[in-house]
């Protein structure tokens, strides 16, 4: 029997029942449905009963479903002001801690500055597929936050909880193969955020040989929806540029003949779960299944995408003063501006150096406002122990990877000895831990020249281990 089904319909019956024990079928709600739906989320709050707080969960979640956006935007800003801490509680609680701050006064603090919106949405958890209706919530929270700050608040709510819920403990990694329920390959298709599966025959080429391997995290209550994917590829050296990757005609290795795994892929499913970190663990995990299946695996790289370099070379090349570029620099790069560069031998020679060279500035010196690596997929893997260990000129020709990287990918190494040790002096003294091919690209007048010092930059170990939970659907190793 399949026990998730069993519990999905058991818990579908004792809903069904407590809507009738409360009779919540569909009503008139007068002019005003907001002030409706807030009277029922007062109820949810003060439901004592499981059927009838499971029958008051889904006739919410079922009228957020056909709300139009406008009022999913003032059903937000009503949890936003109405459905924050009870105010004269936690001005006593304050009092009382002040005068005497017993454990048992910082209790009273900590349950009165919880906002009652964060149990409201524990309990409208308690529907069938609650948990997927409050992921599909969030999404149009973040949307919406962009346009109203004071939502954050909100937001810090669902983050808060899904942080709990989607705790490592509750995900369950399965392989993705050819076999897989088409149901969960065809969103394979559609997540893939990195490179673009064009159809069934290209996803069977990254998913049927065997030197090819896919893991996903999943849910207990998304069952059938990833949380996140990771695509492998079995390899005997470390590649340099995706194409010779994911081309028909490549030749196939026997797994047991690989001696480096290669994560070419990694795309976060879920929008409403951005800033929920899955990454780290989804890369430790695959590591050791894979080590245990194929012992010859030595190796472990990425290759990886540079999301943020085309914008930052932009900004040197039109800065007045630059300490990357000098103004013969900037005189060869012009040529980048032609969509046929890439195509002409002559451009290609004229730039690679140059660009070589503010690449690896890039990565090892450019910092952010708030003195962070300013590539988010650099900030994760090195955030993780791996180090920085080749730059590949034009390794990823897309349309995609020449708008945002002038077609530039990297290799990040996970060597499994120095993982402690990388993210020590990565996540504790902001140090880029790199190559030595890559530390020679900087010439040495420049690198003296550098605006923020390494040394000095205020990189705490949250910051830059968390940094890629801030982030994107796209995830990429």
């Amino acid at each position: 029997m399949n026990t998730t089904s069993f519990f999905g319909d058991m818990l579908q019956t004792i809903t069904e029942r407590g809507r009738r024990f409360l009779s919540l079928g569909p009503r008139e709600e007068g002019t005003n449905p907001l002030d409706h739906i807030e009277t029922l989320c007062e109820a949810l709050l003060s439901s004592r009963g499981e059927a009838s707080g499971m029958a008051m969960a889904k006739d919410l979640l079922d009228r957020w479903q056909r709300f139009d956006p406008a009022m999913q935007r003032e059903f937000m800003v009503m949890l936003l002001r109405r459905f924050g801490p009870k105010t004269e509680r936690l001005e006593k609680a304050i009092g009382s801690y002040q005068a005497d701050p017993t454990p048992a006064a910082l209790l009273e603090l900590h349950v009165a500055a919880e906002p009652r919106r964060q149990e409201l949405i524990r309990r409208l958890n308690l529907a069938p597929n609650g948990i997927a209706t409050l992921v599909r919530m969030r999404e149009k929270l973040l949307e919406l936050k962009v346009e109203d700050p004071d939502l954050e608040a909100v937001d810090s709510d669902f983050a808060h909880l899904f942080g709990s819920w989607f705790n490592r403990g509750f995900l369950v990694l399965r392989p993705v193969s050819w076999s897989t329920p088409a149901d969960i390959l065809e969103k394979i298709i559609r997540y893939e955020a990195v490179h673009h599966i064009g159809g069934w025959d290209e996803l069977r080429r990254r998913l049927a040989p065997d030197d090819r391997r896919c893991f996903a995290f999943f849910h207990p209550q998304l069952i059938d929806d990833p949380l996140i994917f990771v695509e492998v590829a079995l390899t005997r050296e470390i590649p340099s540029n995706i194409a010779d990757l994911l081309k028909e005609d490549r030749a196939q290795i026997k797994a047991d003949e690989a001696t480096t795994a290669v994560f070419y892929s990694i795309s976060n499913c879920q929008e409403g779960l951005r800033g929920i970190s899955f990454g780290n663990f989804l890369i430790k995990q695959v590591v050791e299944d894979l080590r245990r299946e194929l012992p010859k695996l030595d190796t472990f790289v990425t290759l990886s995408p540079v999301p943020g370099f085309a914008g930052w070379l932009s900004r040197e090349r039109k800065a007045e003063s630059s300490d990357v570029l000098t103004p013969a620099d900037k005189a060869k790069l012009a040529v980048i501006d032609d969509q046929d560069w890439t195509e002409r031998a002559d451009a290609v020679a004229t730039v690679q150096p140059v660009m070589m060279s503010a690449a690896a500035w890039y990565f090892l010196k450019a910092r952010n406002p708030k003195g962070r690596v300013i590539d988010p997929v650099a900030r994760f893997h090195l955030g993780n122990g791996a180090r920085l260990e080749r730059i590949n000129f034009l390794g990823d020709l897309s349309p995609k990877a020449l708008r945002q990287a002038h077609g530039l990918m990297v290799n990040y190494l996970y060597k499994l000895d120095d993982i402690e040790a990388n993210h020590e002096a990565f996540a504790g003294r902001g140090e880029v831990v790199a190559a030595q091919s890559i530390r020679r690209l900087v010439p040495a007048d420049k690198a003296v020249r550098s605006l923020v010092p390494a040394t000095n930059l205020p990189t705490p170990k949250t910051e830059a281990a968390n940094d890629l939970k801030n982030g994107r659907k796209e995830f990429t190793p």
